[in-house]
């Protein structure tokens, strides 16, 4: 097994030549910090809708898309389970139209790979959340509801669990619920195609280029890297998990927490004897959740968001690379499909997640207006990252759309507390939430102690799950 930080889908997207460092300083109408998909889309729909402006994208690594957004699952989702949520926080109309966005956001990826020939994999699928116990049997039913509610009921619907095995047969698998408007990619060959397309639209790209300080200056903003600078009018921080380290609106927001995905050999005989031939991308119904696809060469890639959390914003180190985690990973992918014992698994790799406790993504502008910084996306950012994305070019350009005014901007969320406290409060729910769900799936009644954690979060106003 290939064990690594950057992991299968960076290396099987291949090289490309990188784009210089920031030298000198530089001019532009809209400055992006930050090359994963929240940042490029940024700069993309900034293009798209003023042709003649000038952008300038900085990123930190030696190529655009090799963070988080090029080592994913690659699920690219609306968000129509996290409909009662929305809702809650922000009232049926502002959280319908968010999760229209998101929808949108799924089809124009869609649109885009079509028309400009970038090869990402698109496959339109359905997205299946499944029960493995019977603690979690009905975890979609207020999703549901706010669905039939709202009067959009045929974005999700309920699975029997024969249903269910007739998509993907599994001795884990209960009953579930289906979403059909997503879709899966490969999330590095999305990421280089955006970035490609970047560049051919004369969007300037800095690769290698770390912000060393990024502040609202006079009317506008200012960046500096080791050997250059950038002064802009409006500004943009798409850094995700960094957002943690870094002064700001969130700062105080966001948990950085971890992710691990094992790749296997191709199986097509095995998805062939399973049924799992529609291209589902499915999930399970643990807060730690599992998260698994089949590849465009028969692999399942099978991931899980037990990870550890990580101290302040420092995602290097076990949030990358964890072989604790990984082998947990493994057993329970086996556990899922039987069928698999025997056959190789390939890859390994993982990454920081920016979870926000509401699990939602988040806009936040700085102190001066002139800039904004989101994250939040909390594992689920490939479509709502094109959402943000033309939210973000909006806000800008000065644009007052409807992307401008989608609920997700300078929404409240609850603060963390500060390190250590964070981090000591974090990895103990967290193992709490752990110790609950394996004694759930092995049919076991939880013990009192992890029982009693794992309800914290709600306690103080965060929200773990969908």
């Amino acid at each position: 097994m290939r064990h690594t930080r950057l992991g299968y889908w960076i290396e099987e997207a291949g090289e490309v030549e990188p784009r210089p460092a920031l030298g000198g300083s530089r001019e532009a109408d809209v400055l992006v910090v930050g090359g994963g998909y929240t940042g490029m889309w940024t700069a993309w729909y900034a293009k798209q809708l003023e042709p003649g402006a000038r952008v300038v994208l900085l990123e930190s690594e030696p190529l655009c898309g090799r963070g988080p957004s090029g080592r994913n699952g690659g699920f690219c989702n609306a968000m129509w389970f996290s409909l009662a949520s929305m809702r809650d926080r922000w009232g049926d109309a502002a959280a319908l139209g968010v999760a229209k966005a998101a929808e949108r956001a799924v089809a124009r990826i869609g649109g885009f790979c079509e028309e400009h020939a970038v090869d990402a994999w698109f496959r339109p699928a359905a997205y299946v959340q499944v029960s493995i116990a019977p603690a979690h049997d009905g975890a979609w039913e207020r999703a549901l509801r706010a669905c039939r509610e709202l009067e959009v009921s045929e974005m999700l619907r309920p699975l029997s669990e024969a249903e269910v095995q007739e998509r993907c047969q599994s001795p884990a698998f209960r009953g579930g619920a289906v979403s059909p408007t997503s879709a899966t990619v490969q999330p590095a060959r999305l990421a280089l195609g955006l970035r490609a397309r970047l560049l051919a639209a004369g969007v300037e790209v800095f690769e290698s280029s770390p912000v060393r300080s990024f502040r609202e200056a006079g009317d506008g903003v200012e960046a500096r890297t080791p050997a250059g600078s950038v002064r802009g009018t409006r500004g943009v921080l798409a850094i995700g998990s960094a957002a943690k380290g870094r002064r700001g609106p969130l700062r105080g927001r966001l948990t950085v927490a971890s992710s691990h995905i094992v790749l296997t050999e191709p199986v097509p005989d095995v998805l062939e004897r399973i049924g799992w031939t529609g291209g589902d991308c499915i999930t399970d119904s643990r807060s730690l959740l599992h998260y698994f696809r089949t590849t465009r060469d028969g692999r399942i890639a099978f991931g899980w968001g037990g990870g550890r959390i990580a101290y302040g914003a420092r995602a290097r180190g076990r949030a990358e690379v964890d072989p604790d985690v990984v082998a947990a990973a493994a057993r329970h992918l086996r556990d899922y499909f039987p069928a698999l014992h025997g056959r190789r698994i390939t890859h390994a790799w993982g990454g920081p997640i920016d979870a926000s406790p509401t699990h939602l993504p988040t806009v936040r502008s700085l102190r001066g207006d002139r800039a904004w910084v989101a994250a939040g996306y909390t594992g689920n950012g490939v479509g709502p990252s094109n959402m943000v994305g033309r939210t973000l070019a909006s806000l800008a350009l000065d644009r007052e759309d409807e992307p401008a005014r989608l609920a997700f901007v300078d929404a409240e969320t609850p603060r963390v507390p500060p390190e250590p406290f964070h981090w000591l409060g974090g990895e103990t729910i967290r193992l709490g939430i752990l110790r609950k769900e394996e004694a759930e799936m092995a049919g076991r009644q939880p013990d009192l102690a992890s029982t009693a954690i794992a309800k914290v979060p709600e306690l103080i106003g965060f929200h773990i799950g969908r």
